[in-house]
């Protein structure tokens, strides 16, 4: 069986990193998470062990104010680790009351893919400020590239706790923007339905969602829906992507804790 450039790979590995951008909110008196949370993920391809993923949220400070730093890894292992090497790491830094976007850093290591990405979003002056070295081709020019954001946007990896903040009514629709760098883009994520969800943790309520996403964010066609606890942490419990080469499902294997103020390890 042949896939492709193994390109799916990263999309498996990182899917849970792409699900549900969101735009800025006041920070709830009892917010469902809390820093020092670690949530853990397995990541299936089909039928094959692909990876873990794992998201920390952290507390710091720069430029003299606070901020939420959430620390998004994804790492191939069994089956598809033989196949094709993911390492990943993703630093975001938002706003605890708005969490809206600052800043997001990028470190890809996929295969031969090396990429250090770095995406600031200066709401001063209404731009996001992409910066971006091909570390596999060192004779490359570093891509620099300026685009106009609204007045709060999210990146790709902050997006889901916006949404845990959110009461969760099925019917509801929530439109939201997001920037990667480029075009911000438009998202709907529909509230659709209240199921059980079975995860290592036990069989668990929950809503699922799906987010619809405009102007070619998500360039790969299918679908993606993601399942949250219907109790006073709204976990994403379960993200699905349903793609050409079959389904990529990452399930919540564990939450703990860690220290909050603790510097992230180096990658």
């Amino acid at each position: 069986m042949t896939i492709p450039k193994f390109r799916l790979v990263s999309a498996l590995l990182i899917v849970l990193l792409l699900i549900a951008p969101v735009a800025g909110n006041a920070q709830s008196a009892h917010d469902p998470f809390t820093p020092g949370e670690v949530l853990t993920y397995d990541v299936m391809w089909t039928v094959f062990r692909a990876g873990e993923v794992t998201a920390t949220l952290r507390t710091g400070s720069e430029a003299k104010h606070d901020i939420y730093e959430v620390t998004a890894t994804a790492q191939a292992q069994g089956f598809v680790s033989l196949l094709f090497d993911v390492n990943n790491v993703f630093r975001a830094t938002s706003s605890p009351q708005t969490l809206c976007s600052e800043k997001i850093v990028k470190k890809v290591n996929e295969g031969k893919r090396h990429k250090d990405t770095q995406i600031a979003f200066d709401y001063a002056r209404k731009l996001a400020l992409l910066d971006e070295r091909d570390l596999s081709q060192p004779g490359t020019p570093s891509k620099h590239a300026e685009n106009e954001i609204p007045p709060c946007v999210e990146d790709v990896v902050t997006a889901f706790y916006y949404l845990r903040r959110q009461h969760l009514q099925i019917g509801h629709n929530i439109e939201l923007p997001v920037n990667d760098g480029n075009k911000t883009q438009r998202v709907i994520v529909e509230v659709q339905a209240r199921e059980k969800v079975q995860t290592p943790m036990g069989t668990i309520d929950a809503f699922r969602v799906e987010p619809k996403v405009f102007n070619g964010l998500l360039k790969r066609k299918g679908r993606m829906l993601i399942w949250f606890s219907a109790d006073d942490r709204q976990l994403p419990l379960r993200i699905k992507a349903m793609i050409s080469v079959g389904s990529i499902t990452g399930t919540l294997r564990s939450t703990t804790r860690v220290n909050p103020k603790a510097p992230p390890p180096k990658p």
